[in-house]
């Protein structure tokens, strides 16, 4: 039997701590912080939704992130 493959692990870094940042900034700060992929969505954005291991999600609204997110 084949072993059940273990997903890579994601930084300890909470999301929440992007919201209100430059998009730049926050963009530039999960890589530094280990994010693989980081996406930047504007509002209302029509998105895939599975989960991705190590990405993390930033809505940006008027250059800052307005909310952020895990997958």
């Amino acid at each position: 039997m084949a072993p059940i493959p273990t997903p890579p692990a994601e930084p300890q870094d909470s999301p929440d701590r992007y919201v209100g940042l430059a998009a730049d900034h926050a963009e530039r700060l999960a890589r530094e912080r280990g994010w693989t992929t980081v996406r930047s969505l504007p509002p209302g954005a029509v998105i895939t939704m599975e989960y991705r291991f190590g990405r993390l999600n930033l809505e940006v609204r008027d250059g800052r992130v307005a909310r952020a997110w895990k997958g």
